[in-house]
């Protein structure tokens, strides 16, 4: 791992009214996605909840993934100058609402239309309560 990249990196809030993270990058996580980005551009997240790794976030070359009003956006890291927003699902948003999402990575294969398929790594969603 780059040495540079020592703690969790935290989503600015974009939920109304909010002042508070609601989403962070581990530095695995953050390191992965710096080398994604030269071979798919900018990118974003995008959790729906729905069947076939839905409980996994998937990551997206950014405006891949269309959103709607059935979207919420939780949070918008800055990568190095590069916005990078996380969506979830409005119905899978009511399951979370109450909880702080953490993106990390594992190695193993997860869905074929997440980017990080081909570098045998997935990511996936550590969750804790807000409070």
């Amino acid at each position: 791992m780059d040495s540079s990249i020592a703690s969790e990196l935290d989503a600015a809030a974009a939920l109304p009214g909010e002042n508070f993270s609601r989403v962070a990058l581990t530095p695995e996580a953050l390191e992965l996605l710096l080398r994604l980005r030269p071979i798919h551009g900018e990118l974003m997240f995008h959790q729906s909840g729905g069947c076939c790794d839905g409980s996994s976030p998937m990551c997206y070359p950014k405006g891949e993934f269309l959103t709607s009003e059935a979207d919420v956006l939780l949070g918008v890291f800055d990568v190095e100058g590069d916005e990078l927003e996380f969506w979830m699902s409005r119905e899978q948003f009511e399951y979370w609402k109450h909880t702080h999402l953490t993106v990390d990575v594992v190695t193993g294969r997860g869905s074929g239309f997440s980017v990080e398929a081909p570098e045998g790594k997935r990511f996936l969603i550590r969750s804790r309560l807000l409070g």
